[in-house]
């Protein structure tokens, strides 16, 4: 088949490199510009740079417009492909090829629509992640569902690594998709919408630790926002710092959450959780903290013992 392909990022990158390794020909690239935004700027392999390597003509655009409405028509594609495109497409688009348009996402759809699903996963405490691969529809992430495979979110997994583990689906899913759409034998699921949950885009304050959450969901959070992604952030004596390794403690710990009580093993534990002054929580044990300007220092060096808090704010 002939194949338009809207993609950035590495995501996209993934998704053009398998297409040009299949049998199918890819007849158009539409990419966005380089972005200086904490989220875009990691993972950010160019599109742009691969699909002119190979020869094939590149669109820029940040959204849909007429000039992208004449760059699709003219290069007659057979289906678009879509992964990472990170604006809206009008039907007008995705529905131009005869085969319309396939989105690959990063979830088991119903679940985890929306941005950022690998982190908004880990954080809620699925049990999985994965890769559906979906007819693009009028709404974001519903289209019926084509091929789709798993990946366990296992006890200690960061979002870097379950994120690379979703990549690396993408030549599988992609290709057993397109050749059953291109032979005739592709079969449709619909997605039980009922089931569905939606996600908003993450900024820096969503990385912003609340001491008043259990621990195992603040040790998500931390590993949720693994290097390269932004680190998960509080403050202390006024300073921001982050916190770039933790772990769930062994001991049960009572107090006010956010409280510096005491070392465990070779890490600090801090109180944390609803209602911790009944003294039913375990503790988040911080293991390594980034300064502000840079510098991982194990979590015992930077609190020599107990006492003060760790706040939302300076």
């Amino acid at each position: 088949m002939r194949v338009a392909m809207f993609g950035y990022q590495t995501w996209g990158h993934k998704t053009l490199q398998s297409i040009v390794e299949s049998e199918h020909e890819v007849v158009l690239v539409v990419t966005h510009p380089p972005s200086e935004h904490s989220y875009e700027s990691i993972w950010s392999d160019s599109v742009e740079e691969l699909a002119r390597k190979h020869d094939i003509p590149v669109h820029l655009a940040l959204r849909p417009d007429d000039a992208m409405r004449a760059a699709v028509a003219e290069s007659q594609p057979d289906i678009i492909v879509a992964n990472n495109w990170r604006t809206k497409l009008p039907r007008d688009i995705y529905d131009l090829p005869t085969h319309g348009t396939l989105n690959l996402h990063d979830s088991m759809l119903p679940r985890f629509t929306g941005f950022s699903p690998v982190i908004w996963s880990l954080i809620s405490g699925a049990s999985e992640t994965g890769l559906t691969a979906h007819r693009m529809d009028d709404e974001l992430d519903t289209g019926d569902v084509v091929v789709q495979r798993a990946v366990p979110i296992g006890p200690r997994d960061t979002a870097t690594q379950l994120v690379q583990a979703t990549i690396d689906l993408i030549p599988e899913v992609l290709t057993e998709a397109l050749d059953a759409i291109a032979d005739g034998t592709a079969s449709w699921t619909p997605q039980d919408l009922a089931q569905r949950t939606f996600f908003h885009k993450r900024a820096d304050i969503d990385s912003r630790i609340d001491w008043r959450w259990p621990a195992d969901d603040i040790d998500r959070l931390v590993r949720a926002q693994s290097d390269p992604y932004p680190s998960a952030w509080t403050h202390h004596r006024g300073r921001r710092i982050s916190i770039v390794k933790a772990h769930v403690s062994e001991g049960i710990y009572g107090g006010t959450p956010g409280r510096i009580f005491i070392h465990e093993g070779d890490g600090m534990a801090i109180v944390a959780g609803p209602n911790a002054h009944l003294g039913r929580n375990h503790a988040l044990v911080v293991d390594v903290v980034r300064t502000d300007d840079g510098r991982d220092v194990p979590a015992v060096e930077f609190f020599p013992h107990g006492g003060g808090y760790l706040t939302d704010a300076p």
